[in-house]
């Protein structure tokens, strides 16, 4: 089983910058789905995620200002977060969907979520 751990959330000013950081405790032979989700109260939202095949997706409000990035080296999934914005706020998740081996079931997982607070 793959345990994520995020960091990096906190406090900071609108137009700020706050990078956050996701570690898995495995690399899983299959990723399917790697990346940010963003909880307000309610359904999880997509922020930025990589696809199975290595391409990105954002989210329109995350386009031009949010960048994500991947290490597989170290396990670690980053988002680099610039131009933030007070709608910005919220719980952030890290998420995987992945086969641990070929033939195994897919799986999922996620962090245990870190705080982005962005004041006006």
């Amino acid at each position: 089983q793959v345990q994520l751990v995020e960091s990096g959330g906190g406090l900071v000013q609108a137009g700020g910058s706050l990078r956050l950081s996701c570690a898995a405790s495995a690399r899983p032979s299959r990723i399917n789905t790697i990346g940010w989700y963003r909880q307000t109260p309610g359904t999880p939202h997509m922020v930025a995620v990589f696809s199975g095949d290595g391409t990105t997706s954002y989210a329109d409000s995350a386009k031009g200002r949010f960048t994500i990035s991947r290490d597989d080296a170290k396990n670690t999934v980053s988002l680099q977060m610039n131009s933030l914005k007070p709608e910005d706020t919220g719980v952030y998740f890290c998420y995987i969907s992945y086969r641990m081996r070929m033939g195994t079931p897919t799986r999922d997982a996620w962090g245990q979520g870190t705080q982005v607070t962005v004041s006006s």
